[in-house]
């Protein structure tokens, strides 16, 4: 059966970088306490989720060598649409041009990972090309008074181009999951801000991505010990530093990108992904997996054979 692979990439993020200290002069807090609880050090703020998707976009197609027009369906993963109505796929759709549909896709911080299975099972069904972004602006869903979430967040995107195969694709096995008795522990409503119960997202999270990877790799008959390099949802250092070691991937085999962007929601995987990607940490035949845990709460993971 038809699968699809990854053939380009791209990123995009605003020119406004904000650091600890710039955030120092106006909350209490510190360059330190920020540091020592996230491991975040920057985060880049402004722009619409639209124009961010459209550069990354943009940016994916030329790297992949394909036009506008040859794209199928553009997928757009995001938790901060630029409007209710209409989707802001639609806007990207025409600020880039594509042909063929265009959609939105909000499963929150794990958009990007669903967008993943949905992108390989549009390919299955006949799509020959696909455009999957991730783009947020959680800036303008924040409380800049609020500490709490006021250090956390950035605003960027990531998009990637696949292309369907004729026999099986990248993707090597797949999980998906939701529990909407947790909503309450992340929210915003209409015209509202960003509300969380930290400590308790910690603890469902570290759970979701151990659970949800192992599924995954399991699917893929595979263990943690075959993975070459994980890449998970960038919320919080701490999270990604005890998922990693419960799961018994070391250092050097996991991305880390909040120190730089902060938490990008559906944006950090593509991120993360176009990171390790240009710092040549990924090669061909490498098992990867891609991890994602948001409000909802929904998790997702997604095991690729890198370059197949």
């Amino acid at each position: 059966m038809p699968g699809a692979r990854i053939t380009g990439w791209g990123i995009a993020v605003p020119d406004k970088v904000v650091t600890n200290t710039d955030l120092s002069l106006r909350l209490d807090t510190s360059d330190e306490w920020i540091t020592e609880r996230t491991g975040i050090k920057e985060r880049h703020i402004g722009g619409t989720t639209s124009e961010l998707a459209i550069a990354a976009g943009r940016a994916a197609l030329d790297r992949a060598g394909v036009s506008p027009g040859e794209i199928d369906v553009l997928v757009l993963a995001t938790t901060t649409p630029d409007a209710i109505v209409p989707g802001t796929s639609a806007t990207v759709q025409d600020g880039l041009g594509t042909a063929g549909g265009a959609m939105d896709l909000n499963a929150a911080c794990s958009g990007f990972v669903y967008g993943m299975v949905a992108a390989h099972g549009l390919a299955l069904a006949g799509a020959s090309k696909i455009l999957l972004i991730g783009s947020e602006t959680l800036s303008r869903i924040t409380d800049w008074d609020d500490r709490t979430l006021a250090i956390l967040v950035g605003d960027g995107a990531g998009a990637v181009v696949l292309e369907a195969t004729d026999g099986p694709g990248e993707l090597l096995g797949w999980h998906l999951g939701a529990d909407g008795s947790l909503r309450h522990l992340l929210h915003c409503e209409h015209g509202g801000h960003l509300w969380m119960n930290g400590k308790e997202i910690f603890r469902h999270a570290v759970r979701a991505v151990i659970e949800s990877s192992l599924t995954a790799l399991e699917r893929a008959g595979l263990s943690p010990d075959d993975v070459d390099m994980f890449i998970p949802h960038q919320a919080n250092a701490r999270i990604i530093t005890a998922a990693a070691s419960r799961l018994g991937i070391s250092e050097d085999r996991y991305v880390v990108t909040i120190d730089r962007y902060g938490n990008t929601s559906s944006a950090s995987i593509p991120l993360a992904l176009a990171h390790a990607i240009e710092s040549d940490r990924l090669h061909r035949g490498d098992i990867v997996l891609l991890s994602g845990f948001g409000g909802g709460m929904t998790w997702a993971s997604a095991v690729l054979r890198w370059g197949l």
